[in-house]
């Protein structure tokens, strides 16, 4: 009995010492109803009722971190503390997370929100990037709607940017709005950026000369770096994968003085582990050492004026090749070897002027060494550019304008017969924009460049724009344009590299023009049970005159370069959709429907190595209570036509369907701290599935004992049974297979 009595006293004790937490959750000073409220490490959680109230009883005395998370809304965390003699409570004001109010810079070089932006810009935060962590941004594009990055070379495995089928030389890169990677270093530069260091990624699809000038034709990526007082103190990202790759960055952010913010970041690669399991005797993926350092500067100044510098050094090494390949066959005809060595320097600043009138310079720099040689031919190039800019953002009450005048000077010189000396010339541009509110709902952008290029003269790029915003949550756009890209036939065309084809100037080239519309509509859902959806819709059509391609058709032993004799058209439809739902998931999923073709002497034709469709996805289940991310990332094409070298090549003239599939695992329970991994290529899908090979001729990749004819075409012998040479070309999707991963991301607040 005096234990019975005993036990009943505690529990009396107990229920007297445990206290009730309360409370009310709200945003921007309004109830939010069905909040997730818990105590981490208990039992114990309530969901905030429709006046955003919650309370949950008997808790104990002592600390506690008590946390509030909605989909939609930013996760909150608090401390507490529980006392024996009162009850807490405690309130919650959530902001709503940016699914599609990012602040965007891209469209209008103004920094306005997304469903603001009468320009259509897409963004990918360094969250997105984390979904399928990758050593270097073009990697990371894969996972990008009507963004694909294309690998060109089967040894080197270099490659560019396709944006809605167009190839990489359409695509103009920049890194915090200014024009550093484009030319040669489209396909290097890319590489070593630190992820870390990126606050995120934005992406105009269609011309934006007006703006941005030559190369912005099928559209632009920019880059957009952290601002140093907004980076973690210190962070440190590395992770290796199944295959031997080993990725790590690291950096931090002090300050320096009274007045300056430093950004500091080191990106390492290495790959050191040859593979061959396509049993061509080729290495699949090619091996790297690469190093990238990054550093940038902010200014305090007098009313809040900007001024910062940033700067990068770039050093690479890779090479591909046959399997006994090391740098002592470097440049020889006895092993055959791929071998690049790239040194990068850029610089790029922003200053705005001490005037009452808000008047900004910005400005970069890059030099591009490369020395390079593919077999016994030897391919050396420097590239220089030099770019500045002045803009005056002037608000008046119904016009928000935009002036700004710019030069740019280009250096090119190489080593291949298409280039017969260095290339070197100066482009002055000048150009206005006016976006006028006509009303409310409706808004108006008027736009026009004009450059001189001494080569081809005077160049004219207007443009026009129209937002119609019904209600907060709906956008509607029409963006109409046109875009040009001067000539520059510089480029590493691996396929001439590699003796496979001769480059043919046919005639004297000119510039490539484009006009474009595009229509673009941007919804925001919200549902009864609180899950956020963005839908984004785009269809666009653009027609280009005096297209420069590589004619590999006419003669198999040539790439023959010349304007195109009619027409080139790309159009199609894009969709996007993204979704925060209340059971923890948040869903991106895209997909786009195009055609681009060509048509010369009432023949019309499908570009090569462009798919009819793709999809991308990403999907995120994120456990609050166990402090556990799951991540599902893919990708998948259409067929595209390939690049074959005659009609008894017996590869397929067309890819397959195919599919690259991710997934991740992260843990986030440890303060600052997060451990991850999984598996890439879940399918293990590489283009030599259903070829008899990939590589033409890698038995024999100096043409040693290939026939060729007076006309220098390879003829049919016992021991080439289908004529070919040496082509490493034909190549549409990495050549890597399955492979785990695993990593650990630090960052210091």
């Amino acid at each position: 009995m005096r234990n019975l009595i005993f036990v009943i006293l505690c529990l009396l004790s107990y229920v007297v010492s445990a206290q009730t937490v309360t409370g009310k959750t709200s945003t921007n000073g309004d109830a939010l109803p069905y909040v997730n409220v818990y105590l981490k490490g208990t039992q114990k959680g309530a969901v905030s009722n429709d006046n955003g109230v919650f309370s949950f009883k008997n808790v104990s005395p002592g600390k506690y971190t008590i946390i509030a998370s909605f989909t939609g809304y930013q996760t909150q965390r608090r401390s507490i503390t529980v006392s024996e003699s009162k009850d807490v409570t405690i309130n919650f004001n959530l902001p709503e997370s940016e699914l599609l109010d990012e602040v965007v810079v891209t469209g209008t070089l103004k920094a306005v929100s997304r469903l603001d932006s009468s320009v259509p810009v897409e963004v990918y935060s360094t969250t997105f990037l984390k979904k399928n962590p990758t050593p270097n941004i073009f990697e990371a594009l894969q996972n990008v709607n009507g963004v694909r990055p294309q690998i060109n070379c089967n040894v080197c495995n270099t490659g560019d940017i396709h944006i809605n089928g167009l190839e990489g030389p359409y695509t103009l890169v920049l890194i915090d709005g200014m024009p550093i990677v484009s030319g040669l270093s489209t396909v290097y530069g890319l590489s070593g950026i630190p992820n870390s260091l990126i606050e995120q990624i934005e992406i105009v699809k269609g011309p934006a000369s007006s703006l941005y000038g030559s190369e912005a034709v099928g559209g632009l990526i920019n880059i957009i770096t952290k601002l140093p007082e907004n980076a973690p103190r210190f962070f440190a990202d590395s992770y290796a994968t199944g295959w031997g790759e080993v990725n790590l960055d690291l950096g931090f952010n002090t300050r320096v003085g009274k007045k300056a913010n430093l950004l500091f970041g080191v990106n390492y690669f290495n790959y050191n582990n040859p593979i061959d399991n396509n049993g061509d005797n080729f290495t699949d993926l090619t091996l790297q050492n690469r190093i990238s350092v990054f550093q940038k500067w902010n200014f305090k100044r007098k009313e809040n004026r900007v001024l910062s510098l940033a700067g990068r050094v770039f050093y690479e090494d890779r090479w591909g090749g046959e399997m006994q390949w090391n740098s002592g066959f470097r440049g020889g005809n006895e092993i055959y070897g791929e071998s690049i060595y790239t040194k990068r320097g850029e610089l790029l600043g922003k200053y705005q002027l001490p005037i009452k009138e808000k008047v900004m310079f910005q400005f970069s720099y890059t030099d591009h060494d490369q020395n390079s040689v593919y077999g016994d031919t030897a391919f050396l190039a420097q590239q220089k550019i030099g770019f500045g800019q002045f803009t005056w953002d002037k608000s008046l009450k119904y016009h928000d304008l935009l002036f700004g005048a710019a030069a740019r000077y280009n250096y090119y010189n190489d080593s291949t017969p298409a280039t017969l000396g260095a290339d070197e010339v100066v482009i002055p541009s000048v150009f206005a924009q006016d976006e006028i509110k006509i009303s409310k709902k409706n808004t108006l952008l008027l736009g026009a460049r004009y450059d001189y290029d001494k080569r081809h003269g005077n160049i004219f790029t207007p443009r026009i724009a129209y937002k119609f915003k019904p209600t907060p949550d709906d956008v509607f756009r029409v963006n109409a344009g046109t875009g040009f890209r001067v000539v520059n036939i510089f480029t590493e065309e691996h396929a001439a590299l590699t003796g496979a084809r001769d480059v043919v100037i046919a005639e004297a080239l000119k510039p490539e023009r484009s006009v474009n519309i595009n229509l673009n509509y941007l919804k925001k859902f919200y549902t009864k049970s609180g899950s956020i959806i963005g839908l984004d819709i785009s269809t666009w059509y653009t027609h280009f005159s005096n297209l420069i391609l590589p004619d590999y058709d006419t003669n198999p032993n040539q790439i023959i370069y010349d304007n195109l004799d009619g027409k080139a058209v790309t159009k199609g439809v894009s969709v996007n959709l993204d979704a925060i739902v209340t059971s923890g998931v948040k869903l991106l999923v895209g997909g786009t429907f195009q055609d681009v073709s060509q048509t010369e002497n009432g023949i019309k034709e499908r570009q090569i190595l462009t798919e009819r469709f793709t999809g991308t996805w990403a999907a995120t289940y994120k456990n609050y209570k166990y402090n556990l991310s799951v991540d599902y990332t893919g990708n998948i094409y259409g067929p595209m036509r390939l690049p074959l070298l005659s009609d008894l090549d017996p590869r397929s003239q067309n890819s397959p369907v195919w599919s690259i599939q991710n997934i991740q695992l992260t843990f986030d329970g440890l303060e600052n701290l997060e451990i991850y991994g999984g598996v890439k290529n879940l399918l293990n899908w590489t283009p030599n599935k259903g070829n008899p090979f990939i590589i033409a001729r890698a038995n024999d990749p100096f043409d040693k004992d290939v026939t060729f004819d007076n006309n220098g075409n390879a003829q049919v012998t016992p021991d080439n049974p289908y004529g070919l040479t040496f082509d490493p070309t034909y190549v549409y999707a990495p050549n890597q297979g399955i492979r785990a991963f695993l990593g650990l991301r630090y960052s210091l607040r």
